[in-house]
């Protein structure tokens, strides 16, 4: 009787390609021991080799399928729940699967090429043998590895100048033994500062102990919005929280919005864990390829027990996850304003769910979204509403510009108390949120602008750089010396933005030490942390920035904050233009007075009657958001309804409006209770080089909606060459 083959292996990959759905290979008898899920294999798509991600195994038929090619990575890059877990990502964002990959995954590891090199370090140990070798040299290199128990050559490096010729005779020679170990790349490594775990207050300890309690349930899905105001101590309480977390075995992922925070709390981690054994990594996208492709490697093999990152970090492979904190949660940093256009915080929370953990949302202004569902019973809302160090919220006030006469930008009251604060040595902030010198030149001729030719968009004047930009597709210039259009040579500056009011304190305020803070000045590695740190040790009088210095800093001696131009957002035709302002304003105020001594926040607006502002100047969150919400109640906005928008973007104006159209009526079609707005140009109706339209989609439920983003996903729905469709589910913005 013929013996019957067993049928070799299918697996299911999600392929580098826009693909929607994953492809089924077979696995070689060569690699059937080999591959698992997590594995980035290459595999034959059409005639090419693509690179893909082994997410499950198949079912299907092996008769007609191609082969997995190559194994690309000895161990896996994530666990079946991750698998899980991200498939589920591009389902309710509605992208493909194989997109989604690539932005989980540390950048290189899409192209076979690509990957980042894996560094290695030879580490010398010694061996049995006894007695001495004769050279002084190679004698004292080996009484210091006997004393260490071994060591690594960058190591001996630094003790002994070119060790390499002895270290070879001492292995030729039998006393040492010499292997390859991985060299990890740490972006973070130098002086540790002891951070001891301070004494909580009694609202702190209260609510630590409830979450404790939730710690102790777990495994366990437990959604928490913690609500604590500026200098609060959340912080602390993340971090014994997850010393709680890490004592049962389990794990933690700390988030944050923007990477100039990480490595402040990476320096306050490390100060509370110096002991070593708590293992930490960090993931963000700031970092080289190498350090990323090093620390994810390292979480996958389960080498760590707290990963601190951005946005990206919510996809690490933690297998044991316990905990996962969200910190400053409202910040629309969480969300991905291009390709995978994921919210971070959005995905913690599924995520939690997922893998039965407990996920701790934090912020002084929680995202009203957040803020509405701490009110049922979902989620747990905890409350810190005074300051730890018992010194008391700062005093806000509103300066009515229209009653002001200020041609440098600052009101008189501003001015005297800048001076009056840097003659106390003391500090100030001051929050322009706009960067460059001006945001336009103006012919005072006759009326123009010069304007991005790929944006409909005027071009920011750098007086430092000397050049024209255009922030959204980096379009430079030189400015010219006359009016293109009427040939005047009136050609100024109008406006102003962190440069040109950094020139205009220094006329000011010569003696004092000023410095500032935006895209401009922190393009550079480490550029953030030198600000930080100049800051913290008293090196600097002034900081002028963007919004940048409104995020989480602790800064002990600053005890005024100024705010310049608060009220343009609320011009922008956004419904969710107030909150954005009350939460900005809120969180700059915040950076005030968090020393021993009380602070002053001065707003200069021309719409002092708003009630965003007038909120702001009482601390009061929770009178904002019953206004607020109320609103959005009427017009069934989130949290009260669900949105998506769908952006048609090409190079031809005509082509892109009839896509819109076309798609426009197949959703008409379905008689669906979303309300269909559009499509309409968007508000940048033109963005590096493409013309671009938008459809709103609005409805009370999520199944209608999602009914019409599977049509739109669908082979049925497609739009011509040369136009793309961009899905946002849950926009922040319309732009």
């Amino acid at each position: 009787m013929k013996a019957t083959i067993p049928p070799l292996p299918v697996v299911e990959v999600a392929v580098s390609a826009p693909i929607d759905r994953l492809l089924s290979y077979l696995v070689p008898e060569t690699l059937a021991e080999q591959i698992l899920i997590g594995s980035r294999v290459m595999v034959p798509l059409g005639r090419r080799q693509v690179v893909g991600y082994v997410l499950g195994w198949g079912e299907t038929e092996p008769n007609e399928l191609k082969e997995v090619t190559e194994l690309l990575d000895a161990a896996p890059l994530f666990h079946q729940q991750h698998a899980r877990f991200y498939q589920r990502a591009a389902d309710y964002y509605a992208y493909p699967i194989g997109a989604v990959m690539r932005a989980a995954l540390p950048s290189g590891l899409s192209g076979k090429q690509r990957a980042p090199a894996i560094l290695t370090d030879s580490f010398y140990a010694p061996t049995a043998m006894t007695g001495e070798p004769r050279g002084e040299r190679q004698r004292a290199i080996l009484a210091a590895v006997r004393a260490s128990g071994g060591e690594l050559l960058s190591a001996l490096r630094k003790q002994f100048e070119t060790p390499h010729a002895a270290l070879k005779r001492l292995v030729e020679l039998g006393f040492l033994e010499v292997s390859l170990v991985e060299r990890r790349r740490d972006p973070f490594l130098g002086e540790v500062i002891p951070h001891p775990v301070p004494a909580l207050n009694g609202e702190q300890q209260q609510v630590l102990d409830r979450l404790t309690s939730f710690i102790d349930q777990l495994p366990g899905f437990a959604p928490a919005l913690l609500h604590g105001v500026t200098g609060s101590g959340k912080t602390e309480i993340y971090l014994q929280s997850i010393e709680r977390v890490l004592a049962r075995g389990r794990q933690a992922l700390v988030m944050v919005p923007e990477i100039a925070l990480t490595p402040q709390l990476v320096a306050r981690f490390r100060g509370r864990f110096m002991d070593g054994a708590v293992r930490l990594a960090v993931l963000h996208s700031g970092l080289s390829d190498g350090e990323r492709y090093d620390a994810w490697r390292a979480v996958a093999a389960g080498e760590v027990d707290v990963v601190i990152g951005a946005r990206s970090a919510v996809f690490a492979p933690l297998p044991r996850l316990g905990l996962i904190v969200v910190d400053e949660e409202h910040d629309a940093s969480y969300k991905q304003s291009e390709s995978f256009r994921y919210n971070a915080r959005d995905l913690a929370l599924l995520r939690g769910q997922q893998q039965q953990a407990l996920v701790l949302l934090g912020s002084a202004t929680p995202s009203l979204t957040s803020y509405h569902a701490a009110g049922s019973e979902r989620w747990t809302y905890l409350s810190l509403p005074f300051r730890g160090t018992g010194v008391p919220l700062p005093e806000v006030r509103l300066i009515d510009m229209s009653a002001e006469s200020a041609s440098s930008g600052l009101s008189s009251s501003l001015v005297e108390s800048l001076m009056a604060t840097v003659a106390a040595g003391e500090q100030a902030l001051l929050l322009l949120n706009r960067r460059g010198y001006a945001p336009f030149l103006l012919c005072y001729d006759c009326g123009a602008t010069l304007r991005c030719p790929n944006c409909a968009i005027t071009l920011t004047y750098s007086r430092v750089n000397g050049e024209l930009r255009c922030h959204y597709c980096d379009f430079r210039i030189k400015p010219p010396s006359q009016c293109e259009r009427c040939g005047g040579p009136n050609l100024l500056p109008e406006g102003q933005g962190t440069e040109r009011l950094e020139e205009e304190l220094h006329k000011l305020l010569p003696e004092a030490r000023i410095a500032r803070m935006d895209r401009d000045t922190t393009t550079r590695k480490g550029s953030h942390l030198k600000l930080i740190e100049a800051m913290t040790a008293g090196e600097i009088d002034v900081l002028i920035g963007t919004q940048m210095i409104a995020k989480g800093h602790d800064f002990p001696k600053v005890t005024l904050v100024g705010v310049m131009n608060a009220d343009a957002p609320l011009n922008l035709p956004d419904f969710r233009s107030s909150e954005r302002v009350f939460s900005l304003l809120s969180q700059v105020a915040g950076r005030a007075g968090r020393g021993e001594r009380a602070g002053r926040v001065l707003i200069q607006t021309y719409a002092p009657d708003h009630y965003a502002l007038e909120h702001v100047v009482r601390h009061d969150y929770a009178g904002f958001a019953r206004f607020e919400l109320a609103q959005r109640e009427c017009l069934n906005y989130p949290p009260y309804g669900y949105l998506a928008n769908l952006v048609f973007s090409g190079n031809d104006l005509a082509q892109v409006e009839a896509a819109a159209a076309a798609v426009q009526c197949g959703l008409v079609s379905f008689n669906s209770p979303v309300e269909i707005l559009g499509p309409a140009p968007c508000l940048l109706a033109r963005l590096r080089g493409k013309y671009r339209m938008q459809i709103l989609l609005k409805a009370s439920r999520r199944p209608p909606l999602r009914g019409l983003l599977t049509w739109l996903k669908g082979r049925e729905c497609r739009v011509p060459a040369g136009v793309t469709l961009a899905i946002d589910v849950d926009p922040l913005d319309m732009f």
